[in-house]
């Protein structure tokens, strides 16, 4: 007899599926020109990412099905993994720059990001802590803090405040959800409305995004370019869309139209209805996330999906206001749908532990 959580997962699962199907079809139409012009006899983008969703599916059954990631002294060792990772990436030599950020490590032609790596061994490790709260013991402690903190400070360095904000909200969904006091979050917004204002007037390059923002045309060609480029592939595009193959900006206008604006490409070829669809199927994918966590009967289990979920809500909302020029330019990518194999890899990781730690 087929549970109810076992639909869910099937349902869970079958989601991601397409979603990924959708990002490799829409990297074939908007990066073949770019891959063409860019990167002449190197393998086009559709064919690299589709190897990767090979990779990542398999992986996935096999990781789903390992007893030892539901153990609380293997996600421990990872956090404490993760954060020698971040060290090391800002080590000269070690660590990659790419676009302003020293954010990868690389091996030949195969490179990691451990911001990635760190926001769900951290999501995890936070997890373990909430769950291991005795009775009467005080909901709010200083250590839960502090394994937020650490990483997102590494990460900062860096700089990649995509990650950090991603990583932190998710973090303190969490708390919310193990019932911290909603008189502790007006607290947690004040500091946080200080330090983002501190990390602005800290990087020039922060309040160039935070005008191109607000007002994108005044410096078209400068740094509200992306965004400009951006609106107008989605404003002309109505209710269908130009017709699949058939994006304007995707012939060098929009610059690298495979990755974190290719939501901008996929409302411009099948417009606002089309759009729409696609965010139907996130918000099953995050639906079924949600109702696997509700169906466990483990407190550590439910807390973990929670967060893991969470974290591709955030990073979906972000890269789609993004696009739609709701919110500045930060340079995350819009989940199973932008080019990228560590991009991929990572979130086809974190739909493995949801199903995995789905296992009473």
């Amino acid at each position: 007899m087929v549970t109810l959580s076992h639909q869910f997962k099937q349902w869970f699962f079958s989601s991601a599926f397409i979603l990924s199907i959708i990002g490799i079809v829409f990297i074939y139409s908007a990066g073949t020109y770019w891959s063409s012009v860019h990167y002449i006899g190197q393998t086009p983008f559709y064919i690299k990412q589709g190897i990767y969703f090979v990779i990542a599916v398999i992986s996935c059954l096999v990781l789903m099905n390992m007893k030892v990631l539901q153990k609380p002294k293997t996600w421990v060792f990872f956090y404490w993994v993760s954060i020698l990772l971040l060290i090391a990436v800002l080590i000269p030599g070690i660590g990659i720059v790419r676009n302003g950020s020293q954010s990868w490590i690389g091996v030949g032609s195969l490179t990691v990001q451990p911001a990635e790596l760190a926001k769900i061994t951290t999501l995890i490790y936070l997890s373990i802590l909430l769950a291991n709260r005795k009775a009467g013991q005080r909901i709010v402690q200083w250590k839960h803090f502090l394994v937020i903190l650490l990483p997102s400070l590494l990460i900062m360095l860096q700089p990649d405040f995509g990650a950090v904000f991603i990583l932190v909200v998710a973090a303190f969904l969490l708390l919310f959800i193990a019932q911290y006091p909603v008189k502790l979050y007006l607290f947690l917004i004040l500091t946080g409305i200080i330090g983002l204002v501190a990390l602005i007037a800290a990087a020039p390059y922060r309040l160039k995004r935070i005008e191109a923002f607000l007002n994108p045309w005044a410096d078209a060609l400068g740094s509200g370019f992306q965004a400009v480029q951006s609106l107008l592939a989605i404003g002309p595009a109505g209710l269908f869309g130009h017709g699949f193959l058939e994006s304007r900006q995707k012939y060098l206008y929009l610059p690298e139209p495979q990755n974190d604006f290719i939501f901008s490409i996929i409302l411009e070829e099948i417009g606002l209805l089309g759009g729409m669809g696609l965010l139907l199927i996130f918000a099953c994918f995050l639906l079924f996330g949600y109702k696997l966590a509700l169906s466990c009967n483990n407190q550590l289990h439910f807390y973990v999906i929670c967060g893991l979920t969470t974290t591709i809500a955030i990073q979906a909302c972000l890269n789609i206001g993004v696009v739609i020029n709701l919110l500045p330019v930060t340079g995350v990518t819009l989940p199973f749908i932008s080019y990228g194999g560590t991009s991929l890899l990572v979130v086809w990781l974190t739909v493995s532990l949801i199903l995995n730690f789905s296992k009473e």
